[in-house]
């Protein structure tokens, strides 16, 4: 197997089995156990050691199994709108990889679309029908991304 990909599937699975109910269940069995186990041991440090060490463990490594997972849901999901935004007619191609923006050029594109929600709900606003406004213009934000996304489209029908 490829590096990457051996780590991939196992934090797939343990992701799925430690989002379950089962592993929940076991959690709460290991926790109760120990609680229960404290008498016979005296509450002793040794005892609270014991749980305190488990939990950071298990912890830290779950960190970087859940931090894989987020990461492979974040990527498809946006590849799923990049597409909905790519084959939506009248839809804005300079938002098909925003991911990949400067916080201070998101905060344009923020700003932009506030504005655009203020003008929505305006019922005087002309340009505002029934299905909202049809005609988007983003402030200040360079269009390039629409140009060079509809020359590739082009070329690709072509090839």
């Amino acid at each position: 197997m490829a590096n990457g990909k051996w780590f991939g599937r196992i934090a797939k699975g343990v992701s799925r089995f430690t989002g379950s109910a089962v592993c929940f269940g076991l959690a709460l069995g290991a926790v109760a156990v120990w609680a229960a186990t404290g008498p016979m041991f005296k509450y002793s440090d040794n005892w609270q050691l014991v749980i305190n060490t488990g939990t950071t463990i298990i912890t830290f490594l779950m960190v970087f199994l859940i931090q894989n997972s987020q990461n492979r849901d974040t990527e498809a999901i946006h590849i799923k709108l990049d597409e909905l935004i790519r084959a939506t007619h009248g839809a804005q191609n300079a938002l098909l990889d925003l991911e990949d923006l400067e916080p201070e050029e998101l905060a344009k594109f923020r700003a932009s679309y506030t504005r655009l929600a203020g003008r929505a709900k305006d019922e005087a606003d002309p340009a505002v029908s029934e299905a909202g406004i049809h005609h988007v213009e983003l402030d200040g934000i360079p269009q390039t991304h629409s140009k060079t996304l509809a020359a590739g489209d082009e070329q690709a029908a072509a090839g």
